[in-house]
């Protein structure tokens, strides 16, 4: 069994948990406090959930490459995507402070890391 795919699906399944339940409860209460207007509101939930899905399908993709390793081709769209996305937290973090003190980047750098050493 490849330790790093599991270990990589494992912390991809925790943060979609924490981000989808915990953080989506903390991001709902913010935004609904906001003054935006009910589509803003809508589009904005979607894409915090957006990214809970991604984690959600990034796991079962590393699951799935640990069980058929034929299909491993498949971990560099995964690997891809949480490398540009831990760059994008550092692009962010720049302008304002705030987001490099969300766990993004090191989750999403360290996902893209622990696929990349399975594969």
């Amino acid at each position: 069994m490849n330790w790093f795919l599991i270990s990589g699906a494992a912390l991809s399944f925790v943060g979609m948990v924490f981000h989808g339940f915990i953080g989506g409860k903390m991001y709902k209460t913010n935004i609904n406090k906001s003054n935006l207007e009910p589509l803003g509101k809508t589009l904005s939930m979607f894409s915090w959930q957006f990214h809970t899905i991604f984690l959600f399908i990034a796991a079962c993709t590393l699951v799935h490459i640990t069980n058929n390793p034929e299909f491993a081709i498949a971990a560099y769209p995964i690997i891809y995507m949480n490398i540009l996305g831990a760059i994008y937290f550092f692009i962010l973090g720049i302008g304002n402070k705030e987001v490099l003190k969300m766990p993004g980047a090191i989750l999403m750098g360290s996902i893209a890391l622990l696929a990349w050493l399975g594969i």
